[in-house]
């Protein structure tokens, strides 16, 4: 079986080529030790972690499962040596400052080791990927005393953190929560609630496990504008750091999924016995606002989970394709003495092949770039240059989580399609990618609710400044592909697209501050494609820029990875952007028929 998950020169290419992450480490001193050499090895490292450990627990961890004993969570046994490993090469943090832990790692540069350690085994990912999340919100609200106690041994992985959102009866609705926080002499609070669908929220991987908790002080107002965000540790943390005693933070059960089998998803109830105590972090009814910044980060995330199985599938189906012999080429059918040929030689196997490789370019493209905004979101020079990349990623981000994951299922169902009947077995790899990628459709937001944000807030956003700064960063790139000639027909096309999609946007826009806002709404998603699709038409453009201009002096052995390039801005651009533009036209007819119809007329 192929033991590698990414492609290593296309990662490469959009680091050096593209993104120019060492000029982080020229301009700006934060990261002025990443220059090329260090980068490259980061990039080894973690492929190398990637390969030789996690990849080989993906597929027995996805068969044992988790299993609640007692209300313990045992993981896969594998994991609690390669947890141990991941900790030892300080990767739970490693964008994050060496005062508590991490590397200072540019994000731009974590989007690789991003890429390897979630296409080996995301499941195991999830459990240090929350943890920095949780870390995160500790460093950024916390008091210096929430901050000693926790933040160090959080970002080491020595303890572990969830985010504790979901509730029976309050899933998207965060509003509608009844988890309370009652307040005590002393200042904590004592926490009662009930929790669900909480990721690593119990296991055997740490000490301690931290829960950052959504919870509504006693008389705090109803709806979001009341609720506030608490830390709560499986066991109390004492004034010198040490454990004491349990938390009342009880795993009452274990989902039994679908996909992603090695992460435990569990229902937690607190204080059920009244005895579980939390601290405020950050200030009262403010909690959602907190909570965002480790929801945003999550989405970011989800989009790595969902483009690494699409990656992966697509690594496994092009070996497979190569390898795979199965009936005569196309033109030697009538030749009774032409041998069978591997099916790559197919043309329908090669137009599924070159669809798969296409969106896993675009979508590596999408969600490096926009670490690249975060990078220059802290370090750019000026604070209007900081701020403009900050609206950057603030838009692009439900198009990283819901577009992304979105199309990574597709190119997951895709892989499966091209092993044919063997895609369908759990002896090889495609069952498993298809399964593990279909949640990340789901949590941390529907695709739906990212639609919504994209249409509802991020096209408002600050005057609608964040979106005409994205289209200014597309125009940079059309500019300069107009001055190559063989790339005229397709730059011609994608300015038709983009005009197109300006159009619509400012319709769209309209309508949902119109009576007619449920229309608006009800093409909230499509509008969502269109706008993934012109996104990844630009990134696949501006790749094409840069591999035509260096083809005339490239080396022999790198002609077809940029010639490859060109072509995959050919077949998106002939294939699949008149489908975008035809999603453009029916988004603009904001058609209200699914909002108008009687609930009778559904059947049932």
């Amino acid at each position: 079986m192929v033991q590698f998950i990414a492609d290593r020169r296309d990662i490469d290419f959009m680091l050096h080529e593209v993104l120019d992450a060492e000029s982080l480490s020229t301009k700006h001193e934060m990261f002025e030790e990443f220059n090329k050499k260090t980068i490259d090895l980061i990039v080894s490292e973690a492929r190398n972690l990637a390969v030789k450990e996690i990849l080989p627990t993906q597929k027995e961890g996805d068969l044992q499962g988790c299993k609640l004993e007692n209300g313990n969570v045992i993981t896969p046994e594998p994991f609690k040596k390669l947890y141990k490993l991941f900790c030892e090469g300080e990767w739970v943090a490693a964008t994050e400052s060496q005062e508590w832990g991490g590397q200072g790692m540019p994000r731009t540069v974590s989007s690789a080791a991003a890429e390897y350690f979630n296409g080996a085994n995301y499941p195991f990912m999830m459990y240090p990927g929350l943890t920095h999340g949780a870390g995160k919100l500790v460093e950024q609200f916390g008091t210096e005393e929430q901050k000693r106690l926790y933040l160090k041994n959080m970002y080491s992985g020595k303890w572990a953190g969830t985010m504790l959102l979901t509730e029976p009866n309050a899933g998207s609705d965060v509003g509608a929560l009844t988890t309370s926080a009652k307040k005590n002499p002393d200042g904590t609070y004592s926490i009662t609630g009930a929790k669900i669908f909480i990721s690593g929220g119990e296991h055997d991987l740490t000490e301690n496990i931290i829960h950052p908790v959504l919870a509504r002080i006693e008389g705090a107002p109803e709806g979001t504008r009341g609720i506030s965000l608490f830390l709560v540790p499986k066991f109390r943390v004492n004034p010198d750091g040490s454990l004491g005693e349990f938390n009342d933070v009880i795993c009452t059960g274990i989902e039994h999924k679908l996909g992603i089998h090695a992460n435990s998803t569990c229902s937690l109830a607190l204080g059920s016995n009244g005895n579980c105590i939390g601290t405020l972090l950050g200030e009262e009814n403010k909690g959602m606002k907190a909570m965002f910044v480790m929801m945003n980060e999550a989405r970011l995330l989800v989009g790595f989970q969902g483009f690494s199985c699409a990656t992966s599938s697509y690594i496994y189906a092009v070996n497979y394709a190569k390898q795979r012999v199965q009936g005569k080429a196309l033109l030697d059918m009538a030749n009774s003495n032409a041998k069978s040929v591997t099916i790559i030689n197919h043309p329908d196997v090669r137009r599924q092949l070159m669809k798969m490789k296409v969106f896993v370019e675009g979508m590596r493209s999408i969600l490096y770039y926009v670490n690249y905004c975060a990078d220059m979101a802290i370090v750019g020079e000026t604070e209007e240059e900081r701020a403009k990349y900050q609206g950057l990623v603030e838009v692009l981000t439900p198009i990283a989580k819901g577009y992304v994951t979105d199309r990574s299922f597709e190119i997951c169902s895709q892989g499966m399609q091209v092993y044919g009947g063997y895609g369908f077995i759990e002896e090889y790899p495609m069952a498993q990618l298809l399964r593990d990628c279909r949640i990340t459709m789901i949590y941390e937001g529907t695709n739906g609710i990212q639609a919504m944000d994209l249409l509802g807030r991020k096209l408002s956003m600050n005057g609608g400044k964040p979106v005409m700064e994205l289209f200014g960063e597309m125009q940079k790139t059309l500019a300069a592909a107009k001055e190559i000639e063989s790339l005229n027909p397709y730059t011609e096309k994608i300015e038709k697209a983009f005009n197109k999609l300006a159009e619509v946007a400012i319709h769209i826009g309209q309508i949902a501050m119109s009576p007619k806002v449920l229309n608006a709404f009800a093409n909230a998603h499509p509008f969502q494609d269109a706008t993934g699709d012109v996104v990844l038409a630009w990134m696949l453009l501006w790749r094409a820029t840069i591999a035509s201009k260096k083809l005339e002096s490239a080396k022999k052995k790198d002609k077809p990875f940029y010639e490859g390039l060109i072509k995959s801005l050919q077949f998106f651009v002939e294939s699949y952007l008149p489908i975008t533009m035809g999603n453009l036209i029916a988004v603009k007819n904001t058609n209200g028929a699914a909002v108008e119809i009687d609930d009778e007329s559904f059947a049932g």
